[in-house]
């Protein structure tokens, strides 16, 4: 298996998806009325492909999941950079950080990062910061599921594509558990040709997660929540 997507609900998915493609210089795959598609190639490292998926109403709990985005020495650039594409300045009760807390036009929150040596390589997206009940736990878990491995000396416990490029995924001490709500955002992971979907189901289920069922009819992919209950699917592999 491999990380492939990060999805994001959207009320307006072709709105918020133009507005991230020219934060991360994508390459468009889809913009259609219910879903904007956007792809993030890291050179020598992982391809990932952002998903913007219509949604009715605008999600209304804070997200467990989001993205830190490079900054560095041209931190505050950057953050002029986006408040132009359409991003507002946000107060999460973040306090004096030495990142720059933004929403996204849908007010998803974004962070712009200072300078931090594990940044080096990341690309435009420097961290996809995910809330666990158990840092070290959930990086096993993911670890099995994505193939990407520990990253040494990052501060929170973190992952990263073999290549050591692209983005850390941060397993964060969450500060209050997963609620009933659906994540606004989350991760698929893709099979690999030959790997068996129900095989695979149990594994995710031996290691502490679960599968989902939410009534929406007969789809390609199968849902799952991690250990924590972060919602994420497992999308069948190419076809041949």
């Amino acid at each position: 298996m491999y990380l492939e997507n990060v999805v994001i609900d959207a009320v307006d998915p072709g709105r918020l998806g133009r507005f991230w493609e020219a934060v991360v210089g994508g390459e468009r795959l889809t913009d259609e009325p219910e879903g904007y598609e956007t792809r993030l190639a890291v050179e020598g490292g992982p391809v990932l492909d952002l998903c913007f998926q219509r949604v009715s109403e605008p999600p209304t709990e804070p997200p467990r999941l989001h993205l830190d985005l490079l900054g560095g020495a041209r931190q505050e650039e950057e953050v002029d950079r986006l408040l132009g594409l359409g991003a507002r300045r946000l107060d999460i009760g973040q306090g004096d950080v030495p990142s720059v807390v933004l929403a996204d036009p849908e007010g998803n929150p974004c962070c712009v990062m200072e300078d931090r040596a594990a940044y080096a390589d990341t690309g435009p997206v420097a961290a996809l910061p995910l809330d666990s009940a158990d840092p070290d736990r959930d990086a096993e878990f993911w670890s099995w599921l994505t193939g990407w491995t520990d990253v040494p000396g990052a501060g929170l416990r973190s992952l990263r594509h073999p290549s050591l490029r692209g983005p850390l995924l941060e397993l964060c001490p969450e500060k209050v558990p997963k609620g009933p709500s659906k994540n606004r955002l989350h991760l698929d992971v893709r099979l690999e040709t030959g790997e068996d979907p129900d095989g695979v189901a149990a594994s995710i289920a031996e290691r502490g997660g679960r599968e989902l069922h939410f009534g929406w009819g007969e789809l390609p992919w199968r849902h799952y929540a991690d250990p924590s209950g972060n919602e994420f699917c497992v999308l069948p592999a190419p076809a041949s």
